[in-house]
């Protein structure tokens, strides 16, 4: 591999060339940590003027309490309620936040 800049053709095999590409490197670097850091201030501003407020609920607070309550019932398995409700993962944070898994549907009647 070659890099000409400006006419001049630069081999990273020789110390000039070795130069050349450590110092782009580093300036690619440089300009990466840059951006990096504009985008914490960015976010930082925009979380002390109330506008950086991250994902929304797939649920309205409704929705959640009454999937909470299905789950405590211990009628429905959760792969039901993930039909019902968007996804599994859904019905897994809702009952999380809610306080933590519901008691365990009892064991099969065996005969």
């Amino acid at each position: 591999m070659k890099l000409s800049i400006g006419g001049s053709v630069h081999d990273p095999d020789d110390p000039v060339g070795r130069l050349l590409f450590n110092v782009l490197a580093m300036i690619a670097e440089f300009e990466s940590d840059l951006i990096r850091m504009r985008t914490r201030e960015g976010m930082k501003v925009a979380k002390a003027k109330g506008r950086l407020r991250g994902k929304q609920p797939k649920l309205k607070p409704a929705q959640e309490a009454h999937l909470v309550e299905l789950w405590r019932a211990g009628q429905h398995t959760s792969a039901e309620l993930a039909e019902l409700f968007p996804s599994l993962s859904t019905v897994y944070l809702a009952v999380g936040r809610a306080g933590g898994p519901a008691p365990a549907l009892p064991p099969p009647m065996s005969s």
